[in-house]
Formats: C-alpha cells, structure tokens, sequence
C-alpha cells in the first residue's frame, strides 16, 4: 500500500472509518447493561468494552495491513528500541474516556490513527452513543458524519480575543488550566470527556483546547489529524507540533489544540 497516494489513501479512511463504527457498536451493547470493571496497574479503570473494542480493531487491522504494526492502549508494552524501526504504525485507543464511560455521560470514543514519519496522517474519531464519525487524512480535508447524514466538510474558526470559547477536561482540571484561564480574560469553558474536546475545535464550535496534565499518544493522534486537516494546530507549550513515536515514554507533553494558527496564546502562559 502507498499511504503517499492520495486516492489510496482515501480508500484506507473509509475502511477504517467501518472499523472504528464495528468496535463502536460492541461498546454500545455494553454500555446498554451492567459491565465488569477492573484497574490496571497504573490505577486507571478497564472495563470489558475496553476489551471488546480492542480486539475487534486489532484482528480487522492486521488483516487490512499486515504489515503495519499496530499499538493499543490495551497491548502489551512494546519497547522504544523495536518501535524506533518503524517507519508507520496504528495508534489505537479503543476506548477513549473510559471514565465517561463509567459515569454513563455518553463522552467517549473510538480513536484510531495512522502515524508515519512521527506525524498522524490518518484519523478517526467515532462516538459510539451518537454514532458520530469525525475522519481525515493528510490533504485531504476534516469531515463529520452524523448517523443518518451524509459526511460534511469541517473547518476551525477564527479566534476572537473578546470572548475565546475554551474546551477543558471534565475529569482532570488543574491549577495550571485555572491559572492559564484567568490570564486569558474573556472566556467560556465548556467541559467535555475524551478525545471530543480537539474534535470541537476542529469543527469551531471551540477555540482552544489546552492541556497541562498527563495524556498518551493514542489519546490525541486521531483528533490530531482531523485537527490540522480541518486548519488547526496542535503543539507543545514552544509552539511545536506534536510528534508520535519519538521517545521509550508513549506520553505527551502539555499541549494546547488551536484553530487559529496565528492566535498566540503563548501569551498567556
């Protein structure tokens, strides 16, 4: 496969873009009932959706691309010194906002990414409860596509400096996100679980999406792309993009996703 043609491509999102809808509605039957909850050794929550999602993405894209190495949030740990050697790779959350999951408040996702080069240049963002897909792939524009419409094109918006429209995390504020909101000025936050939060901005119904405390690689890399292609950015508190694969660590650096690209928000750090 030549992921450098863009009618291939193309071709790939839309397969994946089924896959990410399959896994979908294997969380949904589990989210309808009573679900088994385990903690894995970070203390974070695992529940049989994680599971399920994880499965049925793994064996569909081994079988799409063999391969092409793919790492989940629910794999086995893969070292840096094997990773290093690919050139792209699946970064994969199957269950994006399990925590929202576990409080039944409907914000969770699908995340599924294609890195190469350390760059997303694939992405799919689906939300199960809504049967809501947020997609891209490099040059070739951000969509979303509700459960009975046909796919639209979105685009980030402008910022305004007389009132920005912020998306925060709604299970893990900060003192540094207070402090960074009360430099800001004007501002609305709206408080929003999983991967949903760069999806709001890339469809401008936000302006920024900041982030100081911790996150992995499969959290953002899907949004990531439909973020840029939609003509937003995301980047590291220096103002550069962020990059995938790069270290033994899968964390990211504290970030902030922008639709403006030339807002300096900077700033207000």
């Amino acid at each position: 496969m030549d992921l450098d043609n863009p009618s291939q491509l193309r071709d790939l999102l839309t397969t994946v873009t089924d896959i990410a809808r399959s896994a979908g509605r294997e969380i949904a039957k589990i989210y309808a009932h009573d679900f088994e909850i385990a903690q894995k050794s970070d203390k974070s929550p695992l529940t049989t959706a994680d599971l399920a999602s994880h499965d049925l993405i793994l064996s569909n894209l081994q079988r799409l691309t063999p391969k092409i190495p793919v790492l989940s949030e629910e794999s086995q740990r893969i070292p840096f010194n094997t990773r290093a050697a690919w050139r792209c790779h699946w970064l994969v959350d199957p269950l994006d906002g399990t925590k929202e999951f576990i409080k039944r408040n409907d914000e969770f996702v699908v995340n599924i990414a294609l890195i190469q080069d350390t760059r997303p240049v694939l992405g799919v963002v689906y939300v199960p409860v809504k049967r809501v897909c947020y997609s891209a792939c490099r040059g070739q524009g951000a969509y979303r596509q509700d459960a009975k419409s046909a796919a639209t094109s979105i685009q980030t918006r402008k910022s305004s400096t007389e009132r920005i429209i912020v998306v925060g995390s709604r299970s893990h504020a900060s003192k540094h996100l207070r402090t960074f909101l009360d430099r800001l000025g004007s501002y609305e936050l709206l408080c929003m679980g999983s991967a949903l939060k760069l999806c709001m901005v890339a469809e401008g119904s936000a302006d920024l999406y900041p982030r100081f405390g911790t996150t992995s690689e499969w959290d953002t890399a899907a949004a990531h792309c439909i973020l840029e292609e939609a003509g937003g950015c995301l980047t590291d508190l220096q103002r550069l993009p962020l990059r995938y694969n790069t270290k033994e660590s899968v964390e990211n650096p504290a970030f902030v996703g922008c639709g403006d690209c030339d807002f300096d928000w900077s700033v207000y750090l």
